[in-house]
C-alpha cells in the first residue's frame, strides 16, 4: 500500500515537470505500451490459463482498463498542462473520499465507524501537508481548467478502485497485463489524432526518460501493488495510499531538495499515519 503513495508522487512531479516539452496524451500512450513491453514477458506463463476467464469477464476488464489506465493519467498529464503540482496533490488528496462513494453508489458499501474515523483523519493529516499548516490555502485555491481535468480523472480513478471487486479470479500479472494493452489501445487512435494536429511524442533525453520513470515506476509496480492492496484490505482502505503522495512528496523534499522539515510536516504524517492505522485495523 505504501509504494504507490511514492511512485505517485513522482508521477505528479514528472507530469508537471515535462509538461511544456511532453504532450499529455503522447506521455499517457507510451508509458502503457512501454509498461505493457515490460511486464508481458512475466505475464506471459498465466496469460495462457488466465484469457479465457478475462474474456468471459470483458466487459468488467474494458471498464477498468478504459477508467483506471487510459482515462485518469489522460486527465492528470492534461490537468499537469495548466495546474500546478501542488494543486495535482491536493485533489488527489480527495480521491479515498470519493472511493467511499464510488463504492456506496456501486454496490452499497457502507462505512464503519472505525474505517470513517481513519478516513477522516488521513484526509485532515494530507491537507495539513498540502497547505504547509495554512487553513486559509484551502480558502484561496482557485480552481482552473487543469483542476477541473484533475477531478475528473480523481472521479475515473475512484470508479475503477470501486470495480476492482468485478475483476476475473486471475493471476496479478495477467490481469496487469491486459489492462495495459487494453489501455494502449484505447488511448492509441487518440494519439494518432493528437501526433497529426502537431502534438506527437518528442524524441529528447527528457522525453524518453519521463516515459521510463512513469512506465517503470508508477505503471507496472504502482499498479501491482495497488491492485494487490485493494485485494487484501478493499478499496476504501486501499484508496488511502492517495493520502500517501504528499507524505512522500514532503521526504523527498527534504531528503533531494534540502528543504527544511517543518512541524506540520511533522504533524501531517502523524496524521495520515494515525488514520490509515485505524482504517486498516477495521479492514483486518
Amino acid at each position: 500500500m505504501a509504494l504507490p503513495g511514492l511512485f505517485w508522487a513522482g508521477n505528479a512531479i514528472v507530469g508537471r515537470a515535462v509538461a511544456e516539452e511532453v504532450p499529455p496524451l503522447a506521455l499517457a500512450f507510451w508509458r502503457w505500451v512501454l509498461g505493457a513491453a515490460i511486464v508481458l514477458p512475466f505475464a506471459w506463463p498465466h496469460l495462457a490459463r488466465d484469457i479465457p476467464a478475462m474474456r468471459r469477464a470483458w466487459k468488467p476488464m474494458l471498464a477498468l482498463s478504459v477508467l483506471g489506465v487510459a482515462v485518469f493519467n489522460s486527465c492528470l498529464y492534461t490537468a499537469a498542462q495548466s495546474t500546478t503540482a501542488l494543486n495535482i496533490v491536493m485533489l488527489q488528496s480527495t480521491m479515498p473520499v470519493a472511493i467511499v462513494l464510488a463504492s456506496f453508489v456501486l454496490f452499497g458499501e457502507r462505512v464503519g465507524a472505525r474505517q470513517g474515523a481513519g478516513i477522516a483523519v488521513s484526509l485532515a493529516g494530507a491537507l495539513v501537508l498540502v497547505t504547509g499548516g495554512d487553513p486559509g490555502v484551502l480558502a484561496r485555491l482557485d480552481l482552473n481548467r487543469g483542476d477541473l481535468w484533475m477531478l475528473a480523472g480523481i472521479l475515473a480513478y475512484s470508479v475503477y478502485t470501486a470495480l476492482l471487486r468485478r475483476r476475473p479470479a486471475v493471476h496479478g500479472l495477467s490481469f496487469v497485463a491486459a489492462t495495459f494493452v487494453l489501455g494502449a489501445l484505447v488511448l492509441l487512435p487518440v494519439h494518432v489524432a493528437d501526433s497529426l494536429a502537431g502534438r506527437p511524442m518528442p524524441l529528447t533525453a527528457t522525453a524518453l526518460l519521463a516515459v521510463g520513470y512513469v512506465a517503470v515506476f508508477a505503471s507496472v509496480l504502482a499498479y501491482l501493488c495497488y491492485n494487490r492492496a485493494v485485494l487484501l484490505l478493499g478499496p476504501n482502505t486501499a484508496g488511502l495510499a492517495a493520502h500517501l503522495v504528499p507524505v512522500f512528496g514532503t521526504i523527498l523534499a527534504v531528503l533531494l531538495l534540502g528543504e527544511v522539515p517543518r512541524l506540520y510536516h511533522a504533524a501531517g504524517i502523524a496524521l495520515i499515519g494515525l488514520g490509515i492505522w485505524l482504517a486498516q485495523r477495521k479492514a483486518a
